[in-house]
């Protein structure tokens, strides 16, 4: 959490004094424009709720509370803000209430604003504020008069009453607001990933495959020409074309091997990974303990999660033997990888290790490193567990509405 520059260690002012310092001034004019703030704030909330509800017996009623909730949050963005310039304390800002492409459409937008929390919470914050406004404008302007030599002693309790409630009612809900900006975070990587590795497929099939075909498309346009006029050269080129048929295959396969090897889709990780292992440049077991298989997109992950450790392990850790460990523990799939080789692999150190962390964070995984300069680095990657079953359950209660949707013209 980043604190204010006017703050001197954790949201906390300056021990009050008897002179009346800039910050206390602060904390006067705070306190003066409470009042005022808590009738607009207070007189829009009664109007709000007494119009909502009063016409919820007609059809305008819900839907015209359902759109002060919007405004409850822009007066929540507001305190925040003034409590933020004036009194230093640093409230993050709630998630904006967006809906989903799927939740389009009236009602969905109807059910998530009457039931919006940061709204409901402002609106909470809004009738506090009224009584407790005309105390500290009350309180305050009569001891800028009659108690000034300890006006920034009641300035200060004033203060931090205010303080606590703004933090109560206004700021979000931690662990909710954190697990929505994880999920917003982890849904770009998600999308940056999958249009890197699109453009990796693209570039592939137009440097490789393509060309080669479009090479032996001419090469046998060519010997088609010179079929009835010299057809010795002709048997040269149609055998040449067959090299290159040869080869653009292997390239095909090998592409379709990186997107998903077929060993992985018909004899799950233990072979895939076994495959992997003997290709690296250093011995390697392989230990994989599972009592079944996990679903296609976690096994797919934690397949390519290996390899690329692998791959480092064979480019830079100078290792003599590595170990791949793989295990169920409760709802979690675990993969460990060591070696002994010289350390000092860093998550910024150009190995991949820092993709490899955020894919993983996007399926909710976890990616832990230790790599103690000398070695040996352990790399340790947990996924969610699930049922290779469930998925294919899931995928044939979606199949009817994408037979639906096919079929609508």
């Amino acid at each position: 959490m980043t604190t204010s520059p006017l703050v001197p260690d954790n949201d906390r002012p300056p021990p009050a004094r008897f002179a009346l310092d800039r910050w206390t001034w602060k904390e006067i004019a705070y306190l003066l424009a409470n009042l005022p703030m808590a009738i607009a704030g207070f007189a829009y909330a009664v109007i709000m709720i007494g119009i909502g509800v009063g016409l919820a017996v007609t059809v305008i009623g819900l839907p015209l509370l359902a759109a002060g909730m919007y405004g409850a949050r822009l007066i929540g963005r507001a305190e925040r803000s003034r409590a933020r310039a004036m009194l230093g304390v640093r409230i993050d800002e709630p998630s904006p209430m967006v809906l989903s492409r799927r939740e389009q459409g009236f009602f969905p937008w109807l059910w998530s604003s009457l039931s919006d929390t940061v709204g409901w919470r402002a609106v909470l914050y809004s009738f506090v504020r009224l009584p407790w406004g005309v105390l500290t404008f009350a309180v305050t302007s009569v001891s800028l008069v009659v108690l000034w030599p300890v006006l920034p002693y009641i300035a200060r309790l004033l203060a931090a009453a205010d303080r606590a409630m703004a933090r109560g009612l206004l700021s979000p809900s931690d662990e909710l607001e954190r697990r929505i900006a994880e999920l917003e975070s982890d849904r770009g990587v998600v999308v940056d990933t999958a249009a890197a590795d699109l453009r990796r497929i693209e570039r592939d099939l137009h440097d490789g495959a393509q060309a080669r075909l479009v090479a032996l498309a001419m090469d046998l346009g060519l010997a088609k020409e010179k079929l009835d006029n010299d057809p010795e050269a002709a048997a040269r080129m149609v055998d040449e074309a067959h090299g290159e048929v040869k080869i653009a295959l292997q390239e095909l396969r090998d592409l379709a091997r990186g997107i998903h090897p077929a060993v992985l889709t018909d004899r799950g990780l233990d072979a895939a990974l076994s495959a992997i292992a003997s290709r690296c440049t250093v011995p390697v077991t392989v230990g994989v303990d599972l009592p079944a298989r996990p679903a296609e997109a976690i096994e797919g992950i934690a397949y390519f999660t290996v390899s690329e450790l692998l791959q480092n392990v064979s480019k830079h850790s100078a290792a003599r033997s590595a170990s791949v460990e793989v295990w169920r523990s409760a709802n979690r799939l675990l993969i460990q990888v060591t070696d002994d080789g010289r350390g000092g692999a860093r998550m910024d150190g150009g190995t991949g290790m820092a993709g490899l962390a955020e894919r993983l964070g996007a399926v909710d995984g976890l990616f832990v490193l230790d790599s103690p300069a000398g070695g040996p680095t352990t790399v340790t990657a947990e996924l969610p567990w699930r049922d290779r079953d469930q998925d294919r359950n899931r995928d044939r209660e979606r199949e009817p509405n994408r037979t639906r949707a096919a079929r609508r013209p």
